[in-house]
């Protein structure tokens, strides 16, 4: 029997996150021992909503690649370099597998890039049959139990750990931990490789570049720091992140999220 081992309730990446834990439940469980290498959470949206009701989620990418089980559209999905909006009616549930950035890198013995933006049935990255991997998850009868139904498919494909992963690791939070990193060139001095290094790496095991990762890093520190009613004035917001001015962060900031700045602090002050 699987012992779920939960992770606080996350809100980052999620558009107004106030209002949407009024309409789904969200959970992140830990994996198991064997899969962490590779796994760094498995996620669960599940919802029961009245009849009439509608709501449209919407979700900001970042570096992961996920494989999902979702009635009728499960896939692998690679990195996501647009924002992702879901529509919850009825009731439903489904069940995410976010990997460890570089990880899913031995599973598709090919260049993470290459789907990029692209969706995959599991059959081309597993061996499986995608119709009886979809049932075995979804019909568990709870969250342990599709946890555990997701983790088996993973297993019957389990490659050997790869070093390279803890090596993009390291980068990975060099950016998350030095604020002032908003340029490529400021990383590759932060972590010794040259930019050119830097960026054929992130091509092959990550999918995306390292302009695009800081970017998006800061862009959802900002969706976060928002959300919460932050009073932080946006010029020096902007200013902070690395933009040459405030407009170029309103521009950026509202084709991702859907809303300019001070809109979506509002919005989210509001429920």
């Amino acid at each position: 029997m699987t012992t779920l081992h939960s992770v606080p309730r996350p809100t980052r990446g999620v558009v107004n996150p106030g209002a949407g834990e009024k309409m789904f439940r969200l959970e992140r469980y830990l994996p198991e021992a064997d899969l962490a290498p590779f796994v760094e959470h498995f996620w669960l949206v599940a919802w029961s909503l009245p009849d009439g009701v509608v709501h449209v989620q919407r979700t900001l990418p970042r570096h992961a690649i996920h494989v999902v089980f979702d009635a009728g559209r499960t896939a692998v999905f690679g990195v996501m370099t647009g924002s992702f909006e879901y529509t919850l009616q009825g009731a439903g549930r489904v069940l995410g597998i976010s990997f460890r950035p570089g990880a899913f890198r031995a599973f598709l013995r090919a260049e993470v890039q290459s789907i990029t933006d692209r969706q995959l049935p599991l059959s081309a990255v597993f061996d499986c049959d995608d119709v009886e991997a979809e049932r075995s998850v979804l019909k568990a009868a709870d969250d342990a139990g599709m946890v555990a139904a997701a983790s088996a498919l993973l297993r019957r494909a389990l490659p050997a750990p790869d070093p390279v992963v803890e090596h993009i690791a390291a980068i990975l939070q060099a950016i998350e931990s030095n604020a002032d990193i908003t340029q490529v060139q400021q990383l590759a001095d932060q972590v010794g490789i040259s930019v050119r290094k830097l960026q054929m790496l992130f091509k092959d095991y990550i999918g995306a570049s390292p302009k695009w990762i800081i970017r998006r890093k800061r862009l959802l520190d900002a969706a976060d720091l928002l959300a919460k009613g932050s009073a932080i004035d946006l010029a020096s917001l902007a200013q902070q992140l690395g933009y040459y001015d405030q407009s170029h962060f309103t521009t950026d900031f509202e084709k991702l999220v859907g809303k300019p700045p001070a809109d979506y602090r509002r919005s989210c002050q509001g429920n």
